[in-house]
């Protein structure tokens, strides 16, 4: 059998799209390898939501063809379609496929023989139009569903309509199909991920809500989390479906990005710090158990110190549990690059967006904690996951408490209500059985 290694940056989306290349590579008699050991065949699926970002997948390219030089070595992901001629000026790469072109691979590769020049097939982003449908999973407990690709938005700092193209969405029943599928083989748990879930359905006169009243009757599955949603597409609608929903997990990943309205207004949200109050009210109103998480942009051009200690204040009084905190990053054909005189800001030295990230991650800490202390003593649903680590199972209850237990074999893998004992200090709850096993 021919060998064949993966390496994945960045989102799940990523991941999904990678292990249905993986799932191609098998159906052709290849076996699958860990990066950096000797393969016939290397792919590389990139990301580009960062300058760091770039700069790693250059590094992983080069450590890929030292630990395995006689490789071929096929790029491919976000990076790939936005800067093909970087990577294919990367010595030992042999293909480059762009966003229209990665679940192709077998009809434009011919030979995985290494040839003098580097192989290119990217197309203009605008003539994107597949979906390219995938799923990946975490052993046998969580796969990670690609519902949606691609976003119709235009956030002055963003590449990623550049990078995948216009909003797409996966046909309903091939959706549904797909769950079965991952019910079939044993998963309990579906994560929808998507770039833009909350556009899914508008161009084929559907909609997230229809989908997630379809998947939430597949037999089978017994959680389903929504990756992450926009504010101003997080509709009552939906929000009271989870809240009543069986299934459904009262978990939101709600983006944020900014919250001082100016800020916002300059990086193009569609929405401002009002709307995004009301949404987490309208969740919690409904699940007040829930957890909800953010994502938050320091260092954007317009941000000054008043503006990023108005995010601080709103966050600190928000009832989010969690915040995913980035720095702000140039990235090339943005708005914010192309056009700074309109961004009404100056440049944040690196110094103090790392100084204002710290800040917001040691909040995040803060929140996560009161988080978790609130519901010490109660009982909550968690999904074991298979593999022990340091004597212990780990897992996530409903809203999104990581717990732990010692490790039974015979829990592992499973979905059981536990009682929520006491905080480890390793970030996680120590969990016992409610109902103990016989």
């Amino acid at each position: 059998m021919s060998r064949v290694s993966f390496y994945t940056l960045g989102c799940k989306l990523n991941w999904a799209e990678t292990s249905t290349l993986e799932r191609q590579f098998h159906q052709r008699d290849f076996t699958t390898v860990p990066f950096e050991e000797p393969a016939d065949v290397t792919v590389v699926n990139t990301c580009s939501v960062t300058r760091e970002a770039d700069r790693k997948c250059r590094n992983i390219i080069r450590r890929a063809l030292r630990a395995n030089p006689d490789a071929f070595v096929i790029v491919t992901g976000c990076y790939a379609q936005l800067r093909p001629d970087e990577i294919a000026a990367v010595d030992g790469v042999d293909v480059v496929l762009g966003a229209d072109e990665k679940f192709r691979l077998f009809q434009l590769v011919e030979e995985f023989t290494k040839k003098q020049r580097t192989q290119i097939e990217v197309s203009c982003i605008d003539e994107c139009t597949s979906f390219g449908p995938a799923f990946s999973a975490t052993e046998r407990t969580r796969a990670f569903l690609k519902v949606q690709d691609g976003c119709d938005y235009s956030c002055s700092f963003c590449t990623i309509p550049l990078a995948r193209g216009r909003s797409r969405s996966h046909a309903p029943d091939d959706v549904v199909s797909e769950a079965h599928e991952i019910a079939r083989r044993g998963f309990k748990e579906i994560v929808l991920t998507g770039v833009n879930i909350g556009l899914y359905g508008q161009d084929r006169e559907s909609s997230l809500l229809d989908l997630i009243r379809r998947l939430d009757r597949v037999d089978g599955i017994r959680r389903y989390r929504i990756s992450s949603i926009e504010p101003n597409l997080l509709t009552d609608a939906i929000i009271d479906f989870v809240g009543a929903s069986n299934c459904f997990q009262p978990h939101f990943h709600i983006p944020l990005q900014s919250g001082d309205d100016y800020v916002l207004g300059k990086m193009r949200r569609r929405y401002r710090s009002r709307t995004y109050e009301e949404r987490v009210a309208r969740v919690i109103d409904c699940m007040p158990h829930a957890g909800i998480g953010a994502d938050v942009i320091v260092g954007f051009p317009a941000e000054d110190d008043e503006h990023f200690e108005n995010t601080y204040r709103f966050l600190n009084e928000l009832p989010v549990t969690y915040l995913h905190v980035f720095s702000y990053s140039e990235r090339p054909e943005t708005a914010a690059v192309e056009h700074p005189d309109h961004m009404g800001g100056r440049r944040v030295i690196e110094s103090e967006r790392s100084r204002r990230s710290k800040v917001l991650r040691i909040l995040s800490k803060k929140k996560e904690e009161e988080h978790y202390r609130r519901h010490l003593g109660g009982e909550r649903e968690v999904l074991w996951e298979e593999t022990p680590r340091d004597g212990s199972m780990l897992g996530y209850t409903d809203n999104y408490i990581r717990v732990e237990a010692s490790f039974e074999a015979v829990r592992a893998g499973g979905v059981e209500p536990v009682v929520l004992q006491s905080m480890t200090g390793r970030g996680t709850v120590q969990a016992a059985a409610a109902v103990p096993m016989l």
